[in-house]
């Protein structure tokens, strides 16, 4: 079958994470067209699997843009080639819409749709002109899939989607990260006795890593942070990291794929971000044993086992004990980390969700005659 995904950015993220996960495992069994709404932002092809048929075309109808009639009936003309279209996030919303508006008049292919999170411009409440042009452009699609309850209402309550809403929670390989660390991380080593605070984030504002920077400065010199990831907000980490006087305890690797190979550097993984909805950082540390530290934002707090609850912090003040009480307590960590992986391997491993993602796509093409030409 042929896929065609509207992407917001195609930068390697949480969901960019998932969608390509999900095109590996179909292997020949799908061919896969990427369009990303800001076309610089592929840094997420690099982790497909060198033997999928995927392509990145420069000719396509753009994803942003000015909204209009001409636009979208070229990106309906363009969706005609594919069997399943898959959008993703805000980025994607012309496309939903132009399918929309053109479904009634055209044999359009069925679309999904998956919503896994906001910007820092709605962390805290929709836009909403946002939301209403969400609401006039989703009615067409087969579902709305997201991964956090806190989406799911929304989706109910903002956007009207009650009858096609679908929560997928995310999932990793949860056994692949129970053989600790085979990769080094860049700019690392270990020093005897000392902590290491992890985080695994696009580098954006609304991750907020300046406010982890300073929570960690406040720490013991033993106490150091890795930060994997990249994006804009590179320099204004490390601005504050000099502002806080802990260069020398700041290390950004950069973006690094396969975190089951390297993630086990850290003693615990911290988030700062203001929204998050089912962050795979949190996942991927519970698989390898680690607790974690968090605002509590999104589905983070029903994420974590019962142990780690305590943890998941409703202000700063209460964000930096946790820190300061992980970091200076190594059995506490190891208690909680062994707790987390086994609510990993019962909730959270890839065979669960990628079954709902199989049986939610084959519903969406059942009965549907293959796209033959080209």
């Amino acid at each position: 079958m042929r896929i065609l995904h509207l992407h917001s950015s195609f930068s390697l993220g949480g969901k960019e994470a998932r969608a390509v996960r999900l095109m590996n495992l179909m292997g020949a069994r799908a061919k896969h067209v990427v369009l990303s709404a800001v076309p610089e932002a592929m840094g997420a092809r690099d982790a497909i699997d060198p033997g999928i048929d995927v392509r990145f075309p420069a000719d396509a109808p753009p994803l942003h843009g000015k909204p209009g009639l001409k636009r979208y009936r070229a990106l309906t003309r363009y969706m005609r080639r594919f069997d399943l279209v898959l959008s993703y996030n805000w980025g994607s919303m012309d496309g939903v819409m132009a399918h929309r508006l053109f479904s009634p008049f055209l044999n359009l292919p069925p679309m999904i749709h998956h919503e896994d999170g906001f910007n820092e411009d709605e962390s805290e409440k929709r836009n909403w002109k946002r939301n209403a042009f969400r609401h006039l452009a989703l009615p067409t699609t087969e579902a709305l899939v997201v991964p956090s309850t806190v989406l799911e209402r929304i989706a109910v309550d903002e956007w009207g989607k009650r009858r096609r809403v679908q929560l997928i929670r995310n999932g990793i390989d949860v056994a692949a990260y129970a053989k600790g660390p085979s990769a080094s991380l860049p700019g690392f080593e270990r020093r005897d006795g000392e902590v290491v605070i992890g985080t695994v984030a696009g580098l954006r504002k609304v991750k907020d890593l300046p406010r982890l920077v300073r929570a960690v400065a406040t720490l013991p010199a033993n106490v150091r942070l890795v930060v994997v990831g990249e994006g804009p907000e590179r320099d204004a980490i490390t601005a504050e990291a000099a502002v806080c006087g802990m260069t020398d305890r700041l290390v950004m690797p950069g973006f690094m794929a396969e975190p089951a190979n390297w993630i086990g550097h850290f003693d615990l993984l911290a988030l700062s971000s203001r929204s998050e909805q089912a962050p795979i950082a949190v996942i991927e540390a519970m698989a390898a044993g680690l607790p974690v530290v968090s605002p509590d934002v999104g589905d983070v707090a029903a994420m974590v086992s019962g142990q780690n609850f305590p943890f998941i912090a409703t202000d700063d003040a209460a964000f930096r004990k946790a820190l300061a009480t992980l970091t200076e307590d190594a059995a506490l960590r190891l208690r909680i980390g062994h707790a987390n992986r086994e609510v990993a391997a019962a909730r959270f491993d890839e065979s669960i969700m990628v079954a709902a993602y199989e049986n939610l796509y084959g519903r969406a093409l059942k009965g549907r005659r293959l796209f033959s030409g080209e």
